[in-house]
């Protein structure tokens, strides 16, 4: 038996296999294609204070190995989330984390506060980086002074584990990831899409109703590994990496570079069961290594490159 258990600080989860936020919905979107409680846990889409429409459309569009998204951050908001949904979600046998947004650090703080009462869910994902709304998400993950902001008035308030998702649109994410170590949060999480475009040459006008938005996919991968592996060297908080990662050999090579956990997002809208079969994947490569935890490959390669 290969044993599979990662932690956030005191926060153990079962493996470390989680979906992406934004890309599988609540969960129970999944269930058709697999037992979602077989997962260390599930991100759930961008939560906010107040209901939000998102862009106008078009708001998604293909690209070569990747895609561009600009949705916006649509939701229902807290009120609907916590009276429709977290109560089948909360039933799920898995961790569940709410990603958490807002345009002012008093939605941000106050979102935090109410997902702060829910029993079930024991950590959120603070997103300060999505490049698909206006006011907000860039603003914060792409300012060091705001970014320590809005994390330091977060931390204040939420008392169970906080993980800050970062941008990849910045010069150099490190300084960003020390300061969210430096706040007190508990883990980090990156990368968030790259900002990108798409142009139809016929209508000669962008594909998106918003000209730019959120690229990712296996385009922004070695982009993603290269920033897990900086970041993991220089905090010490725990990293949960994601960007690109389509299957078992893309996970591992995470695991490798630092990061704890890996969040599986654009590869299900192709293949729903992508996370699941990513984690047995995993798991078949370390019996096959002879390898019998998990934590004995986490970081492996900086220990090997000084």
């Amino acid at each position: 038996m290969v044993n599979l258990k990662v932690n956030i600080g005191d926060l153990c989860f079962k493996n470390p296999v989680l979906t992406a936020s934004g890309t599988c919905g609540y969960g129970p979107e999944l269930t058709d294609f697999f037992d979602v409680s077989r997962l260390g846990g599930i991100v759930v889409k961008g939560t906010t204070i107040e209901p939000r429409e998102g862009n106008a459309y078009p708001r998604m569009a293909e690209t070569p190995a990747g895609m561009l998204n600009a949705v916006g951050l649509q939701n229902k908001g807290i009120d609907y989330f916590e009276k429709h949904i977290y109560p089948e979600i909360s039933l799920f046998d898995t961790h569940i984390i709410v990603n958490v947004n807002g345009s002012t650090i008093d939605d941000y703080v106050s979102l935090s506060e109410r997902i702060n009462r829910l029993d079930k869910i024991p950590a959120i994902e603070l997103n300060i980086s999505c490049p698909n709304v206006k006011r907000g998400g860039m603003i914060f993950g792409t300012n060091l002074d705001s970014a320590r902001d809005v994390i330091r008035a977060v931390r204040a308030v939420y008392k169970k584990k906080l993980i800050v998702k970062l941008s990849p649109n910045v010069t150099n994410i490190v300084d960003f990831a020390r300061v969210v170590e430096e706040e007190g949060a508990d883990s980090v999480s990156l990368i968030n899409t790259l900002l990108g475009m798409a142009v139809d040459v016929n209508k000669m006008k962008p594909v998106l109703s918003t000209v730019t938005g959120g690229l990712s996919g296996p385009a922004i991968k070695p982009v993603a590994l290269r920033m897990v592996w900086q970041v993991a060297k220089a905090v010490k908080i725990p990293v949960i990496g994601m960007g690109g990662i389509m299957n078992a050999t893309d996970a591992i090579e995470f695991f490798l570079a630092g990061a704890s956990a890996v969040q599986i997002g654009t590869v299900t809208f192709i293949e729903p069961d992508a996370p699941v079969k990513i984690l047995e994947g995993v798991e078949k490569y370390l019996s096959e290594k002879g390898v019998s935890d998990i934590n004995e490959i986490i970081g492996y390669l900086i220990k090997q490159i000084k």
